[in-house]
């Protein structure tokens, strides 16, 4: 069966890359072949997890290359679709927990603290300085703006993700509970919502799947903290650098199952079936960039398509599904699914341009680090591509094996040739084709909405175009 051989994959833990992403694969195709047991709710609260950050140091390239290709080889063949079955359906008010009606003081000062325009875009990025204050202030306004009609709503959600901690056992309530707390936008939730209000009403069903696609980001953030061995996050201690890898590794499989455990309880099995898809990709995305770190034959449409899988797909399901509850058209659905799709991707390519040409104090974490780690992203391939046949050698030689003053120089570099510029106008374009592909919603129906799904990329534009660091039109 699959479960033995998901639990087999995490003794890979201590000499394998990625075999969390892995495990992850097997998680989501055997979620709908077996119902998981409601677990009791008990009152009382968990202890607080202990335990001293362990000590680690990053793999070198050279262990890297020597780990990512048994961890792929692993993963061939061991796709098991149990899809095709039939899910076992629950109704869903019985499995998202909501809030009960006598919360601690504490639990209800966290709930209710929720603002919407907090870190912009997910990104722990926009603390802002004194020098990017104005605008950053610009940006955070347009998007309270855009989350304006959905106010209610995304208070709603961020209760009841919270709850979610008490569906899990007592002991690890509280290791759950650490992982699900959020300074984070709720962009994906909010996605959903909107897209629900942009073809004809927001239902509970749609609170439901806005729940469960953040549950899988979290999920996904527990792990992306592994591969990157962060040890912050939004400025808190990671999950891996308070507990350790191996609890880390296992906090993410509960909430991918709790996840998709909620996500089998639609009365449309096509929910589930898309939510775990979406799950699928976003792992495989993070397989394919770990594998292929350090690889100079990486090309531009391959990072296109691993930046569609690892952050396009879960923003385009939050969409698509948004719009697929309110039974709206094939051709709507189809443009929520572009518009989800194009958004995410430039988001990411924003994300990827951050690192080499925002303020550091901004971005929290050293220009480049993307670099170090052997990512190559957008404006790194475009320089490559630009160079002459020796400096391209040259630039290879230092993104394998370079030192430290040399890594600052190409990042640099790759700003002051238009690397970056490139990117960020590539970005731009995505955002307008997003905004485009709104085209067949009716605004009779939810023209609210629809401008609240336009302003989020205009939002998101006005962020990503002074990295060009040409001047604004």
């Amino acid at each position: 069966s699959g479960v033995p051989l998901l639990c087999s994959l995490r003794s890979f833990a201590a000499t394998s890359l990625c075999p969390e992403t892995l495990g992850d694969l097997f998680l989501v195709r055997i979620v709908n072949w077996r119902p998981l047991k409601n677990r009791a709710l008990h009152g009382l609260p968990a202890p607080e997890p202990t335990g001293a950050p362990p000590n680690r140091t990053e793999k070198s390239r050279e262990e890297h290359q020597s780990h990512v290709g048994p961890c792929l080889v692993a993963s061939v063949g061991g796709f098991i679709d149990f899809l095709s079955l039939k899910s076992i359906v629950h109704p869903v008010n019985s499995l998202i927990e909501t809030k009960p009606p006598f919360a601690s003081p504490e639990a209800r000062t966290a709930s209710e603290a929720v603002d919407p325009s907090r870190n912009l875009l997910d990104n722990p990025a926009h603390n802002a300085t004194e020098q990017e204050g104005s605008h950053q202030a610009d940006a955070t306004l347009e998007l309270k703006r855009a989350f304006e009609p959905i106010a209610g709503e995304l208070q709603d959600v961020e209760e009841r993700i919270r709850a979610q901690a008490r569906a899990f056992d007592p002991a690890i309530e509280a290791y759950i509970s650490y992982a699900i707390q959020s300074n984070g936008k709720r962009l994906r939730p909010a996605l959903a919502l909107l897209s629900g209000g942009a073809t004809g009403h927001i239902l509970s069903g749609h609170v439901d799947l806005a729940v469960v696609v953040e549950l899988i980001h979290a999920a996904t953030l527990v792990h992306d903290d592994i591969l990157d061995h962060a040890d912050l996050r939004r400025g808190q201690p990671t999950a891996n650098a308070k507990w350790g890898n191996s609890v880390a590794v296992l906090l993410g499989d509960c909430l991918f199952a709790h996840a998709l455990r909620l996500a089998s309880a639609f009365d449309d099995s096509r929910m589930c079936r898309t939510l775990a898809a979406a799950a699928s990709e976003v792992c495989t995305g993070e397989i394919i960039q770990s594998h292929r770190r350090f690889d100079l034959t990486l090309t531009v449409p391959d990072y296109f398509r691993i930046l569609e899988m690892k952050t396009g797909a879960l923003f385009a399901v939050a969409t698509e599904l948004g719009g697929f509850l309110n039974g709206t058209s094939p051709a709507a659905e189809r443009g929520l699914h572009a518009f989800g799709m194009r958004l995410g991707t430039a988001y990411q390519i924003y994300d990827d341009c951050l690192d080499l040409a925002g303020n550091e104090n901004q971005v929290g974490k050293t220009l480049g680090s993307d670099l170090r780690r052997g990512k190559l992203t957008l404006p790194i391939l475009h320089l490559l591509q630009t160079s002459s046949p020796e400096e391209r050698a040259r630039l290879s030689s230092v993104i394998l094996q370079g030192e430290e003053a040399q890594i600052t120089a190409l990042v640099q570099q790759a700003v002051e040739q238009g690397a970056v510029s490139h990117a960020v106008t590539t970005g731009r374009r995505m955002l307008t084709e997003a905004q485009e592909s709104l085209a067949p919603l009716e605004r009779s129906m939810g023209g609210v909405f629809v401008e609240s799904l336009m302003s989020l990329c205009t939002t998101l534009d006005s962020m990503i175009a002074p990295l060009s660091g040409e001047p604004l039109v």
